[in-house]
């Protein structure tokens, strides 16, 4: 199945140090080669990449690796396709509108038999079950609330609806709205909180490794959730299956 990557920060931060490692695992390290892509949270606007070659070859993730883009909130994803064709409409992460804001979401795993009635307002442009579980989700939410909700609302509403679609088989996933950044878990997932002070940390993928302290100040926060761990030399803690966690301003919050 695919593998996620996602970055929550309290400053505009870059991901390209984890970008440059999780890239590789899209065709060279590992066999997530059918497409990925990535989104950027600027304010109230998203920088959309995605790409249908493998990231390990792909020239828009090269772009991505040597153009630090800052941003607080970030989702990546490398595809191993398992429903829908190797086409540019089905590489994660994808990207709707919901009262003004955008959202944007990625998943792993493989729902079967979910098709779900969805209204005018949120359809699938490809055949993925996992932009159809997006669908459903924004359907839901939108019914729920009113208008955007907070943090503490949404994460209910989540932790009601994930669930639901679990029933159909392994959906971990991130989501953010730019106000949060939501990861659930199904089977793998996992998280690390970087602050002061600062270490130095070695990719697991690439012969790369920083010394955050020469990148950050004292009153930085870095949140990083993954499929399977980046580094080799960091704490990352796993979920448990069925664990929604919420990370903001760099740190988690539920």
């Amino acid at each position: 199945m695919c593998q996620l990557l996602g970055m929550n920060c309290n400053t505009p931060t870059d991901v390209a140090f984890s970008f440059t490692g999780f890239a590789q695992r899209g065709g060279r390290t590992d066999h997530h080669a059918d497409g990925w892509g990535i989104a950027f949270f600027e304010g109230k606007g998203v920088r959309h990449f995605v790409d249908h070659q493998p990231a390990c070859a792909s020239p828009v993730a090269e772009l991505i690796r040597k153009y630090p883009i800052k941003s607080r909130t970030v989702i990546a994803h490398i595809r191993k396709a398992t429903q829908g064709v190797v086409a540019l409409e089905n590489c994660h992460p994808f990207v709707r509108e919901l009262w003004g804001r955008y959202w944007v979401f990625a998943h792993n795993g493989d729902l079967k038999d979910f098709h779900p009635r969805l209204h005018a307002s949120f359809q699938a442009v490809g055949d993925t079950d996992s932009e159809r579980a997006f669908c459903w989700l924004m359907q839901e939410i939108w019914k729920s609330h009113a208008g955007v909700p907070s943090v503490e609302e949404l994460t209910l509403t989540l932790r009601e609806l994930a669930p639901r679609l679990s029933r159909h088989g392994p959906f971990n996933f991130l989501l953010s709205n730019g106000h949060a950044l939501w990861a659930h878990c199904s089977t793998n997932l996992y998280s690390v909180e970087r602050r002061h002070p600062f270490a130095h940390a070695q990719l697991a993928d690439e012969d790369l490794s920083i010394d955050f302290a020469q990148h950050t100040t004292p009153g930085d926060k870095v949140a990083v959730v993954v499929t399977a761990p980046l580094t080799t030399n960091e704490a990352w803690a796993p979920f448990t299956p069925g664990e929604l966690r919420v990370f903001a301003d760099g740190g988690r919050v539920g």
